[in-house]
């Protein structure tokens, strides 16, 4: 069996792809940079997770173009990443415009093209109140697109298996299975020493604290 696991190198993908492989599948890692601040951290722990699982193959795709749509302050350089505290109700700022469409219509062709018989992304229940396209309906919506726009004989399932569940329970599956979360990202500002305030650091943070163990990468 192959799986194609979107690998952003952070918590939630990398446990992912950990359970992907804990249940049979062969790890086809796809990675994405989009001009986000921490891009260079990012794929750095994506190629480390995807060497750990022994992925069958990593293919880095870049989306440039989600620069020039904007709109994002993971990709506009002149809207500052607000502080989870500051970050107030609603889409957060670091929300980059339908980009889960973008992802997992390349994930799609990358599976038809290897045949691959599932999709992994990490869409999870902490995400979708401020994310719409995490949402567990717009990930059914989703299943209906690659049911329709692949060949007949191609069967695609679009997996997220944390789409119900919070980071903390996430983090109980991942120490479980052993995910090196050393060689993981989170921060959304800084791919040196984590800023430990914006949303991303505030969750993880929050995740190692409620289940009793200490965070392994550095926080300024």
């Amino acid at each position: 069996m192959r799986a194609v696991c979107l690998l952003s190198g952070g918590m939630d993908s990398s446990t992912l792809a950990y359970l992907a492989k804990s249940e049979g599948y062969e790890i086809y890692a796809l990675h994405f940079t989009y001009g986000q601040r921490t891009e260079d951290k990012e794929r750095e722990c994506a190629k480390r997770i995807a060497r750990h699982l022994n992925a069958a193959e990593f293919l880095d795709v870049n989306l440039a173009y989600l620069i020039q749509v904007g709109a994002s302050s993971l990709t506009d350089r002149s809207m500052p990443v607000k502080s989870h505290a500051d970050a107030g109700d609603g889409i957060p700022q670091t929300y980059v415009p339908f980009r889960n469409a973008n992802l997992l219509s390349v994930a799609t062709s990358f599976a038809e093209a290897r045949g691959a018989d599932a999709i992994y992304i990490g869409v999870q229940a902490s995400d979708y109140s401020g994310y719409p396209d995490c949402r567990p309906e717009f990930i059914e919506a989703f299943q209906q697109v690659i049911n329709l726009g692949t060949r007949p004989e191609t069967h695609i399932s679009l997996n997220t298996p944390f789409v119900r569940l919070n980071k903390s329970e996430i983090l109980k599956i991942g120490m479980d299975l052993g995910v090196p979360y050393e060689d993981t990202w989170s921060c959304y500002q800084d791919g040196e020493a984590a800023c430990g305030v914006c949303g991303s650091c505030h969750f993880r943070k929050e995740a190692f604290a409620t289940i009793g163990i200490e965070d392994p990468i550095p926080y300024r």
